[in-house]
């Protein structure tokens, strides 16, 4: 029977999994090779350890619930709980020797994230939010007001995101830029208050999953610029479904912002 929140012991078996993979992909960062997916993104042979280990462990922690993930299975699973897990977020950072990748780990309940975990497995930090419990950063709360002090004038792009400056070329962008190459990463350092937006243009359901957990308990507006996630129908294969969009610091920030939003949609 699926339960609507995880137990105690479920959320540290949970977290004691990620300490498995977090630890085997330091010891195979900078020492492992890249192969070329068929859609032309990179894998290595950690992606596909971790989701493996992913896949099994969280069967065993909370059985019946499916899995949906990047290097996995990319269809909605059909039971009523079910995990969306992005096993190496980053593929082409760790590939390249830059030590910022993310996993990203996030059961769904009734379509929506109910309890979310990303792990940044070179800087030791791992951010858990839980629905309507609030987000920890290594089990430290993390408030709005305290993102909201950070003063930033960064916004976070994707790679793909930054083509809306080429259909705007009159008019400055509203923020320093920055891309990070990590999508759950870009998206969630709104919340961190170290970007005030984040704009992404093509991310797949594994990409956000976590991050949209995050956003929402710190009070984060979203504008999904395309479908919208929330929609998602069991069976369904998201294997080439993007789902473009706007994370922002506040609404004031949002509605600056939406300009460029908008303009991904455009041509």
């Amino acid at each position: 029977m699926v339960t609507a929140v995880l137990t105690t012991e479920q959320l540290a078996a949970v977290e004691q999994l990620i300490d498995r993979v977090s630890e085997r992909q330091r010891q195979d960062f900078g020492h492992i090779s890249s192969d070329l997916k068929a859609d032309g993104t990179l894998i290595t042979a950690c992606d596909r350890w971790s989701d493996a280990a992913f896949v099994e462990g969280l069967a065993e922690i909370a059985p019946g619930e499916g899995v949906l993930s990047e290097e996995g299975s990319k269809h909605v699973p059909e039971s009523r709980a079910y995990w969306v897990v992005d096993p190496l977020d980053g593929t082409t950072n760790f590939a390249a020797g830059i030590p910022y990748w993310a996993i990203s780990v996030a059961r769904f309940v009734d379509g929506r994230p109910s309890e979310v975990f990303l792990d940044v497995p070179a800087l030791r930090q791992r951010i858990v939010a839980l629905k309507g419990r609030g987000a920890f950063r290594n089990g430290e709360a993390l408030t709005a007001e305290t993102r909201l002090s950070a003063n930033s004038a960064c916004v976070s792009l994707c790679s793909r995101s930054i083509r809306v400056l080429q259909r705007k070329p009159d008019q400055p962008f509203p923020g320093k830029i920055r891309l990070l190459g990590v999508a759950s990463l870009n998206l969630v350092s709104v919340a961190m208050g170290q970007t005030v937006g984040a704009l992404e243009a093509t991310p797949r359901i594994w990409d956000l999953a976590a991050a949209w957990l995050v956003l929402e308990e710190l009070d984060c507006p979203i504008r999904w610029l395309g479908a919208d996630p929330s929609r998602l129908r069991p069976g369904e294969d998201l294997s080439q479904a993007p789902f473009p969009m706007l994370a922002a610091a506040s609404v004031p920030q949002l509605n600056r912002l939406l300009p460029w939003g908008e303009a991904l949609s455009e041509g």
